[in-house]
């Protein structure tokens, strides 16, 4: 620890480096500056392995990409991003042009221009007017998501005088976005919705923790702003929506087990709002529409949730249609005129389905007449509905893939149940996703609970049945909070890793909701622990069933991932050969104990409220940070970002300071802090891309599968 930066700003009177959290002095931003160079002086044996992978990831990756058009009543919209652009720019045509006649093309936002005024650029919404002549959109250019509003006119006499088309001029300089759109409102949330007159903007406000607690109507035209609902309880979030039908808006307020809506038409946004129900403790509810009816998917006496009906007249009065079943969770409903596309859950094969539902007949009298899954060409498969904004749609998008398919767009024919392949993400290179090859593994938990790990690997390194000739270095990645869950995703970045002989697995713990609502409820308050065990199960397994070299297993997670890794660190450090915890969770105890912080009372349900002390003692248990010890860590990367207001900065820099002072481990431990970024890391694709390369570049280092000697990195063979 000879003069590192924990050396020289080391304060005997402040042993756990609280004083990292006065972010206006002056000693803060020294100490972070400090370890970021001390960070870039050990990567610099790496830099050539950094660059190669980089170049690499360029190379497998189409870089000039555009999005598949999406056709509104009057104009076709898409988006589109340069090769050396690191971000896109969003256009439209006439929905009878000629798509090839570049002189009907009009730019709407051009966000890499804007993007040359801002170290920072994250679009939180865009929201085109129900006649289409306007875009509304709102902007954060520091990343601590903290939102501008911004209006600009679409309406074609005032296009003719002030926005030029792609004929015009140069591509990314169609409109001087920034420039001539009006900024309305300052420090608001990013999520817009269009009443349906088109002359009302409905959005969030944020109170002194940065809660959206408030809904507020503004006037285009008069600039006026009505408040619709605020919210006072402060574990209670507020998101506002509007059905597909354009029937009703619908304001909503949650806590993470309890839930409120209320309805507004969506051509009157001031008139009278209906409560659909009131919060019961514990009950969560979410509506649709059709014609008639309102479909309420509730977990009131349903714990896997179930799916209601209600009259239009009647919102609360629900009545069953799809029931609660112990095997599969409900999990989302999306209404169009002729039925409704539910999300259910596995439980047993953790596998998310689409079930399509259409009804015959009309309100009341409607009956089933079509109940089916949609067909799976692989599993296990990420599969969703995509963009489909026209409530009459019987040709609906989907969205697939898996750990070896890339993202693909598929129309779906109601009628007749033809799949066309509307668009596949290109790769290139000298690995190619059918070179992959993807297993399912079980691991066994200490309480005998079956913990599903999914792997991905190159094929060649592997027999018939999937299982490696020689175990395989692995990175481990887990998250295991709030319910989320981690279906198949297709990443380029990857490609780096599996084509090095790395094999990628994730541990789908409970906390998730991989295996439905009981594996979420499962990992969290009382049964935290769960997902710690879960994961170290997982990493067992890997070696146990012969895909992974035991002193070869590296770990990764991200947010409320980081907590779950540095909590499985501190129970088994020799566990890993190396973990990367990026923006980690690891104060949880002293965080949660802090209401004055984001997030903070919003999230009792999810780990519990220490001031009570039963709760403080199951945090205090597993809080990373409060559960140090002198063991030698493995090789650790700690990533954080001075914009975060989800997980501060100074969570993982006081991590990096705990332990380089108790100085117990002869490896690396390393800290690098983004000063120009939020929670989800740089805004700019290239940038992000580059921090990807350089936490590959560590992860191989610490696999083995490169040396770091000087200023050469030599890649070892891996089969």
């Amino acid at each position: 620890m000879s003069d590192s930066p924990v050396q020289r700003h080391y304060r005997a009177e402040d042993p756990h480096w609280h004083w990292l959290e006065a972010r206006d002095t002056p000693e803060v931003k020294a100490f972070l500056e400090a370890a970021n160079a001390e960070s870039d002086t050990w990567f610099t044996p790496l830099e050539s392995l950094t660059d190669a992978l980089y170049t690499g990831h360029l190379a497998r990756r189409e870089l000039a990409v555009s999005s598949l058009p999406e056709a509104l009543d009057h104009h076709v919209y898409w988006s589109e991003t340069a090769a050396d652009a690191e971000y896109p720019v969003w256009w439209r045509h006439p929905l009878e042009a000629d798509p090839t006649d570049r002189s009907r093309h009009e730019c709407l936002l051009d966000l890499q221009a804007l993007s040359r005024h801002h170290d920072f650029v994250e679009l939180g919404d865009m929201a085109i007017s129900p006649d289409e002549q306007r875009l509304a959109w709102t902007l954060d250019t520091s990343g601590d998501e903290v939102f501008s509003l911004r209006l600009a006119t679409l309406s074609a006499a005032d296009r003719d005088a002030r926005t030029p088309v792609r004929g015009e001029s140069r591509p990314g300089e169609a409109r001087p976005a920034g420039q001539d759109d009006e900024c309305l409102l300052e420090d608001i949330g990013p999520d817009l919705v269009w009443a349906e007159d088109g002359q009302h903007l409905l959005f969030t406000r944020y109170d002194s923790t940065q809660r959206p607690f408030e809904i507020w109507c503004l006037d285009i035209e008069s600039r006026a702003e009505t408040l619709l609902y605020r919210e006072e309880d402060s574990e209670f979030w507020v998101g506002m929506g509007k059905t597909r039908s354009r029937d009703w808006l619908v304001l909503e307020t949650a806590s993470k087990d309890t839930s409120e809506s209320w309805l507004l038409p969506a051509a009157a946004p001031l008139g009278e709002m209906t409560l659909v129900r009131a919060r019961e403790t514990g009950v969560e509810y979410g509506i649709d529409h059709r014609p008639g009816h309102f479909y309420v998917l509730h977990n009131k006496e349903a714990p896997h949730f179930q799916l209601d009906i209600a009259t239009e007249h009647a919102p609360g009065d629900w009545q069953p249609l799809i029931t609660t079943r112990d095997d599969v969770t409900l999990e989302g409903v999306e209404a169009f005129s002729w039925g409704l596309m539910v999300d259910e859950r596995d439980h047993r094969q953790a596998q998310a389905w689409l079930r399509v539902i259409e009804f015959e007949g009309t309100a009341p009298t409607q009956t089933i007449c079509r109940d089916e899954r949609l067909a799976m060409p692989e599993q296990p498969l990420s599969q969703g509905l995509g963009d489909c904004p026209h409530f009459d749609a019987r040709r609906l998008r989907i969205r697939e893939e898996s750990f070896t398919t890339p993202p693909s767009w598929i129309e779906l024919d109601l009628d007749t149940g033809e799949r066309t392949l509307l668009k596949r993400q290109t790769v290139h290179g000298d690995l190619a996703p059918e070179q992959l090859i993807s297993r399912r593994l079980w691991a066994t938990s200490d309480d005998g609970e079956q913990v599903p790990v999914s792997v991905v690997m190159r094929r060649d390194l592997c027999d018939g049945e999937g299982i490696p000739h020689a175990p395989l270095p692995v990175l481990l990645y887990g998250y295991g909070a709030y319910g989320e869950t981690l279906d198949p995703w297709f990443s380029i970045a990857r490609l780096e890793l599996l084509s090095r002989g790395v094999a990628f697995a994730v541990a789908h713990v409970r906390g998730g909701g991989d295996r439905g609502e009981p594996w979420y409820l499962a990992g969290k308050l009382e049964h935290k622990e769960n997902s710690f065990n879960d994961f170290l199960a997982a990493r067992d397994a890997l070696v146990e069933q012969g895909v992974g070299a035991s002193e070869r297993i590296a770990a990764y997670g991200a947010s409320a991932g980081g907590l779950l890794v540095g909590a499985s660190l501190n129970k088994r450090p020799e566990a890993f050969c190396a973990a990367v915890l990026d923006v980690p969770f690891v104060d949880v105890l002293r965080t949660m104990e802090n209401p004055e912080l984001p997030l903070t009372t919003a999230e009792y349900t999810e780990w519990g409220n220490p001031h009570e002390s039963e709760a403080r003692r199951r945090i205090r248990a597993y809080s990373p940070l409060d559960n140090l010890s002198a063991a030698p860590y493995p090789p650790l990367f700690l990533q954080g970002s001075w914009h975060d207001t989800r997980v501060p900065y100074w969570e993982p820099a006081k991590l990096y300071a705990r332990l380089r002072q108790m100085d117990c481990t002869p490896h690396p431990v390393l800290l690098r802090t983004d000063m120009s970024s939020g929670h989800g890391g740089a805004s700019g694709r290239f940038k992000a891309w580059r921090d990807n390369a350089r936490q590959d570049a560590f992860l191989l280092w610490a696999l083995g599968v490169c040396e770091k000697a000087g200023s050469e990195t030599t890649a070892r063979s891996n089969g």
